[in-house]
């Protein structure tokens, strides 16, 4: 079930990407991410209702609080830097520069959260590294 939900991600994240583009122009970057935004926020807190999610907000450690508000602010300031290199450049060169988020995602889990790094992921990285070095230049 996780590769479904991962391949939709995918799909959605590029579909984002396009429509964006599209309704950032002659729109303020830092304005049309606080647009974004809320409609994310309406959305997320719909599906906490709708699935009855909202009773475990007791439940939730001081742990789990810093670091998923530390993670919301890393969005964030994603979202705006995203959305500025938007109305500046080009979404074919943009994407996959945003993508090697994968790759240093990849590295982080191996220093942080100690995951395994097989050859293979290092292959991957290299390999996606330079695919999207090929792609913007």
């Amino acid at each position: 079930m996780w590769l479904l939900f991962a391949l939709l991600s995918s799909v959605f994240a590029a579909l984002t990407s396009i429509f964006a583009k599209i309704g950032i122009d002659g729109v303020n970057s830092n304005l049309a991410t606080a647009i974004r935004t809320i409609i994310v926020l309406i959305m997320a807190w719909g599906m906490v209702f709708l699935t009855g999610a909202q009773s475990g907000m007791a439940d939730i450690s001081r742990k789990s609080w810093i670091f998923l508000i530390v993670s919301g602010i890393m969005t964030g300031a994603s979202w705006l830097c995203y959305y500025k290199a938007l109305q500046l450049g080009n979404v074919s060169k943009i994407v996959p520069i945003d993508k090697l988020s994968g790759v240093l995602t990849i590295i982080l889990a191996f220093i942080f959260l100690h995951e395994e790094f097989t050859v293979k992921s290092v292959i991957g990285c290299i390999l996606i590294g330079a695919g999207t070095l090929f792609m913007v230049i």
